[in-house]
């Protein structure tokens, strides 16, 4: 199974998430949260994609890079999810280390919020992702999906109706 940066974001956000969409199992294109991210990454910066190159490596595809200044910029809609969106940057910069490439740093944005911030991978970063991408690969190849965890972040989803099609809502915290 080859990685991606999706699989990263979402085994910080929702393991079911995660092994859901790594079974073929993806409802993002039903949701408007997604597309509205989708809207603000492809109309924030339009200069960037005449400057900036677009790369794929393995399972990842980084739609900023900077090569010269060795910056992955990754836009993202809100912070609300920031620890995700930290990790799957690190993630990038750490599969391009793989790939040789040096002394990669990352920018995370937040256009609506006006922020930026810089993220750089540790050693201990490394030894994390390692064990991060073994828990993954187990979670994926499991033959059942995690259980529903009910948080708040559930509503707004796109596999809130998969997953709660038969549950009274009430619950959620």
């Amino acid at each position: 199974m080859q990685i991606t940066g999706t699989h990263i974001n979402y085994y910080f956000i929702c393991l079911r998430k995660l092994w859901l969409f790594a079974n073929s199992i993806q409802m993002e294109h039903t949701s408007d949260m997604v597309y509205e991210g989708k809207l603000i990454h492809e109309t924030t910066y339009p200069q960037r994609s005449s400057r900036y190159e677009e790369i794929q490596i393995g399972g990842i595809k980084i739609d900023f890079y900077d090569p010269k200044n060795k910056v992955i910029h990754e836009i993202k809609k809100s912070p609300k999810l920031r620890e995700a969106h930290v990790w799957q940057l690190k993630y990038y910069i750490y599969t391009l280390q793989k790939a040789g490439v040096k002394d990669v740093s990352g920018i995370l944005e937040y256009p609506k919020e006006r922020k930026t911030e810089e993220i750089h991978l540790s050693n201990l970063d490394i030894e994390d992702i390692k064990e991060i991408e073994i828990e993954i690969e187990k979670i994926v190849s499991s033959g059942q999906a995690p259980k529903i965890k009910k948080a708040a972040r559930c509503k707004s989803c796109s596999y809130y109706d998969f997953c709660f099609v038969n549950e009274d809502q009430t619950g959620l915290t």
